[in-house]
């Protein structure tokens, strides 16, 4: 069942989702050559901590997962899509780094997601980063009142076909609002006017991962948790908390990058 929020629980929302965007704020400006996996998880945590928040990723153990998930944010590497545990690797230059994190504050969740380089990078990893970006945006510019969830996953999955990426087909994006995760799913490729429509207070969290191998397969490391290319490829993982309003798709984990 979807739940439709209020404009306060919306904004109340928003102050979850700024949490958020502070803790990958503070983990990209703590990124380094050097810097070890944990340490950045630490860095989440402080910020999380300072706001007074917790963590719907420490802990929580869906149906695939073997354990549960022992860190605040999820760091995937390289060929890593998703779902990246925390450990004691140190990053190298030119590392693809994505960072997954959400915060949970007064009984509301917020979840975002950055993919960046350390370091040195590849031109192409760069562009595989660009092209995840564009198809958030695509998929928030079609985060609409009347239009549907194809629509959504049709916007997001034209931009990363077009730039010849491969797609998950069984991980996208989802609702969000007391919990972490809430009905409905939202695919990252779908056909247009397809799916439930879209309604004023929905909120979903929209996020495109791109597998850079062209490729749409993936394989589970023995954590249990994280997803990596089966191709070796790079991956890339852009995620924001959209509200859906009558005025326009609404940002709630935006971040400040200064």
């Amino acid at each position: 069942m979807v739940e439709l929020k209020t404009d306060t629980s919306i904004d109340a929302m928003h102050e979850a989702g700024q949490v958020v965007g502070r803790a990958l704020t503070a983990v990209r400006h703590a990124a380094g050559v050097g810097v070890s996996l944990l340490e950045l998880d630490a860095v989440a945590r402080e910020v999380l901590r300072e706001a007074g928040a917790r963590s719907p990723f420490l802990g929580y153990r869906p149906s695939f997962a073997p354990t549960p998930f022992p860190a605040v944010i999820c760091a995937s590497v390289n060929d890593a899509i998703v779902h990246g545990v925390p450990d004691g690797y140190r990053l190298r230059d030119g590392d693809l780094l994505s960072v997954d994190c959400g915060a949970e504050l007064d009984g509301w969740a917020g979840d975002s997601a950055v993919s960046f380089v350390v370091g040195t990078p590849r031109t192409a990893d760069l562009r595989l980063v660009e092209t995840a970006e564009r198809a958030l945006a695509a998929g928030i510019a079609a985060a609409v009142v009347g239009n549907r969830i194809g629509d959504i996953a049709h916007a997001i999955g034209s931009v990363c076909r077009a730039a010849g990426y491969g797609i998950m087909d069984d991980f996208g994006g989802h609702g969000i609002g007391r919990r972490m995760h809430e009905d409905p799913p939202v695919p990252n490729e779908g056909r247009p006017g397809r799916g439930m429509p879209l309604r004023h207070g929905m909120v979903l969290a929209i996020e495109p991962m791109l597998i850079g191998g062209g490729t749409d397969g993936y394989r589970t490391d023995p954590d249990g948790w994280t997803l990596r290319t089966t191709d070796g490829s790079r991956a890339a993982h852009a995620e924001h908390t959209v509200a859906i309003t009558r005025a326009g798709p609404r940002i709630l984990t935006a971040r400040q990058e200064g």
